[in-house]
């Protein structure tokens, strides 16, 4: 089929390329020139595994590209997406200005029958709003049907979840439109589920918002067991075991960030709240984990006498592993805290560097872990980047002022780290002491 993709994000890029490797011919619209420059010379703008080597195949068999004009992607389209930014306000109500703008503009140009399908995370009823952008813009009824299909794309494994999804779900007025996108999918050969345009919209809230109440429980109990002496590791692999809870999203960590789920917590709480709903779980949820990382950062403080004056090393500023996006990452919150209070950051990440410079230019950026280490009176882990689990202990204390080790994802192993001479904090379970002569 012909398709057309509106945005080139972590979404839409993926999106596109995906698509073209399924055999479509794909033109993918930013409104960024140089951004469309770039990718059209086989440079991905975004950080995502084994997205410029499919790109640049993508490219080279020419059944991708990128342009500037909606008008030229989506004439003769058969399906094209709206993968567009809807990031909420003040209250939490995703702002679906870029939705209206590039619904407004596919319906002046629609001149064969076309499926408009909605990608972007937006808020029960949208379907139906473009829908009436298209009645309003004199589309007649039969040259459109209006499709949800939200994704569930994991920042950092993107392209692999694009390529192998675990389902794809199709929201329609009509069938036939979805059984449309079932047949532009085929190939991928994996569940899908063909629902109501309403129901579409809002499995993605509900999904995501479930994984983040997982995050949030097992959250919430490392902060008992830190005080009872429990492990938290123990309690989540022993819940994890029972088939009706699953090991999935419980891992105890410093909370949840990135692009999606505080987006979708407090979507979906505005969401409820428009219908009437009181949504009191879900925000209790969004409360555990704002306080989970003010907690870690308190017994930071706390350990080595405040922060002025002190010199903290910060491994890992992205928001996860595998992605260079910084929207919402704890070590943003972890550095302001330190800054305002008279401390001084030493930082590395394999990938989110550049991005954080934008927010903060003067902290002292590294070449890896270990320059980070030097004369720090303690280091933290704030990303489960894969080398950091892997990093010489000795040789990171050797360079260390005092050898004070917080680890916020639990990248460590206590008892290697003691071993190597640290104090070890982390999350779930009570500190372990550095053994008396190791290390050296």
């Amino acid at each position: 089929m012909k398709v057309a993709v509106v945005g080139t994000g972590y979404v839409g890029l993926v999106t596109g390329v995906v698509l073209a490797e399924l055999g479509h011919d794909v033109t993918c619209v930013d409104r960024d020139k140089k951004k469309v420059d770039m990718i059209n010379s086989g440079i991905s703008p975004i950080y995502e595994v084994g997205l410029e080597e499919l790109l640049k195949r993508m490219l080279l068999e020419q059944r991708f590209r990128v342009i500037t004009s909606i008008a030229d992607a989506t004439k003769a389209c058969d399906v094209v997406f709206i993968a567009v930014g809807t990031p909420p306000g003040e209250d939490g109500t995703p702002d679906l200005t870029a939705v209206k703008i590039v619904a407004q503009e596919i319906a002046r140009n629609i001149e064969k029958p076309t499926i408009v399908v909605n990608k972007s995370t937006v808020p029960v009823g949208t379907g139906d709003l473009v829908e009436q952008f298209m009645i309003d813009a004199g589309v007649p009824a039969n040259m459109v049907d209006i499709v949800s299909s939200p994704e569930f794309l994991r920042e950092g494994t993107a392209v692999a979840d694009a390529q192998k999804p675990y389902r794809l779900v199709f929201g329609a007025k009509r069938r036939e439109a979805a059984i449309r996108l079932v047949e532009l999918y085929a190939a991928q050969e994996c569940p899908m589920y063909i629902t109501d345009l309403r129901s579409a919209e809002l499995i993605k809230y509900a999904s995501n918002c479930f994984l983040a109440m997982k995050i949030s429980y097992i959250n919430a109990l490392s902060q008992i067991c830190e005080q009872c002496g429990a492990n938290i590791a123990d309690v989540a692999k022993g819940m994890g075991a029972d088939e009706r809870i699953g090991k999935a999203f419980l891992n105890a960590g410093l909370g949840w960030g990135g692009s999606c789920l505080p987006k979708d917590t407090m979507g979906l709480v505005s969401v409820a709240k428009d219908f009437g709903y009181d949504f009191g779980l879900l925000k209790a949820v969004i409360d555990v984990n704002e306080d989970q990382t003010q907690r870690f950062v308190d017994r930071i403080e706390s350990r080595i006498g405040g922060f002025s004056g002190k010199t903290i090393g910060v491994l890992g500023l992205a928001f996860k592993g595998n992605t260079d996006d910084i929207r919402d990452s704890k070590a943003l919150v972890v550095i302001d805290r330190i800054l305002k209070t008279g401390g001084n950051v030493r930082a590395y990440d394999p990938a989110a560097m550049e991005n954080t410079k934008a927010e903060f230019p003067d902290i002292t950026y590294c070449h890896n872990g270990y320059e980070v280490a030097e004369r720090a009176d303690c280091v933290v882990i704030v990303t489960e980047w894969r080398e950091f689990a892997s990093l010489d202990l000795v040789k990171l204390g050797q360079a260390m002022k005092n050898r004070v080790l917080f680890d916020g994802r639990r990248l460590i192993a206590a008892e290697f780290a003691q071993r190597a001479g640290f104090e070890y904090h982390t999350i779930g379970q009570q500190t372990v002491a550095k053994t008396v002569g190791s290390g050296d």
